[in-house]
């Protein structure tokens, strides 16, 4: 079933405000909408769209370019997974791929060295534009995103601040995603059926595709709504909430005109351990951390890394298959969370 289904709409603005029950008219309707669906729309005073008309302009032009010019800032040549992905890199099951090229945009740490694999300076183009318009979007929804953490602390009845110092030094990544123009797209999909991994996700997309799977196992089309960004749960905010909120699959169909799309895939600092926070059942999770999670997932799902995993050169460490989290096509969610 391809219907198309509108997601609740929530309003962030009143995070800014200094009233505490403002604060929390905003992480009730968060709670409720996260509860029911796990997808939403987001609309607010604090977003600047100006930034995204950039982002999507600087996008086109990087993408224009020849393959060979943009594999010079291929992901395999980075130290912290950012960089370029080539169309047939990504693999979600068996032996297909994704329909799409990329260009993934980390925290761009330059602190002190660490030994987490997702941490450390970006790779960036050698374009001082691209470079500069990227960051700005980056820094704009992440500030954003630091708001959203606080409103869901208010939801899971901990401390509003409870996340602030878990977020310092995130591993939240921007992803710049390019589905070419195909008239004759026929077996790839745009992106496989997966959950996020992270805690949230805040995707500018350019054009229809996207499809969500709702809470009967229907696949439901999401449509566009100007001047929102669309909003969903990933891996681990379904343990923090101690499955209070579901990772939502999702999907991109097979579409045949351009269409480019912008996650900023919302996570702890990679050290967090995740694990359910102030729920009156027992914890329904194992902790796990946050960007040990990750890092398995990516590896689970990039050529690049699934090479270095078979040489031996690359091993990981209490990873779960991919696709642990959420509910299956099959599974209809009942009782508490339905």
């Amino acid at each position: 079933m391809n219907e198309s289904y509108v997601l609740p709409l929530v309003d962030i603005s009143k995070m800014q405000s200094t009233e505490l029950s403002e604060r929390l008219e905003v992480a009730s309707a968060l709670d409720q909408a996260c509860k029911d669906v796990g997808f939403l729309y987001l609309k607010g005073d604090q977003f600047n769209f100006d930034f995204a008309t950039s982002l999507i302009q600087v996008a086109k032009r990087y993408f224009q370019q020849d393959t060979a010019s943009k594999m010079q800032h291929y992901i395999g040549l980075s130290k912290n997974h950012s960089g370029y992905v080539p169309i047939g890199e990504e693999q979600f099951a068996g032996n297909s791929y994704d329909l799409k090229e990329a260009y993934d945009i980390n925290y761009d740490y330059h602190g002190e060295t660490t030994a987490f694999p997702l941490l450390g300076p970006t790779l960036w183009p050698d374009d001082a534009t691209f470079k500069s318009t990227v960051s700005d979007y980056y820094h704009h929804l992440r500030s954003i995103s630091e708001q959203i953490f606080q409103a869901f602390a208010l939801a899971l009845n901990v401390d509003e601040h409870f996340f602030d110092c878990k977020i310092t030094h995130p591993t939240s990544q921007l992803r710049l995603i390019h589905y070419p123009y195909n008239p004759e797209v026929k077996d790839a999909e745009g992106i496989g059926a997966h959950t996020d991994y992270e805690c949230f996700t805040l995707l500018l997309p350019t054009a229809p595709g996207l499809q969500v799977l709702n809470k009967q196992g229907e696949w439901m089309d999401i449509p566009l709504i100007e001047n929102t960004l669309v909003m969903n749960i990933g891996d681990m905010m379904e343990i923090l909430s101690n499955g209070k909120y579901l990772a939502t699959k999702h999907r991109v169909k097979k579409v045949s005109e351009e269409r480019y799309s912008f996650p900023l895939f919302c996570a702890c600092n990679y050290d967090t351990i995740i694990e359910p926070v102030h729920s009156t059942e027992a914890p329904k999770y194992q902790p796990l951390i946050g960007g040990e999670h990750l890092f398995n997932q990516t590896a689970q799902t990039f050529s690049y890394l699934k090479k270095r995993i078979a040489s031996g050169e690359l091993s990981l460490r209490n990873a779960v298959p991919l696709s642990s989290f959420g509910m299956d096509e099959n599974t209809e969610v009942q009782g508490a969370n339905a």
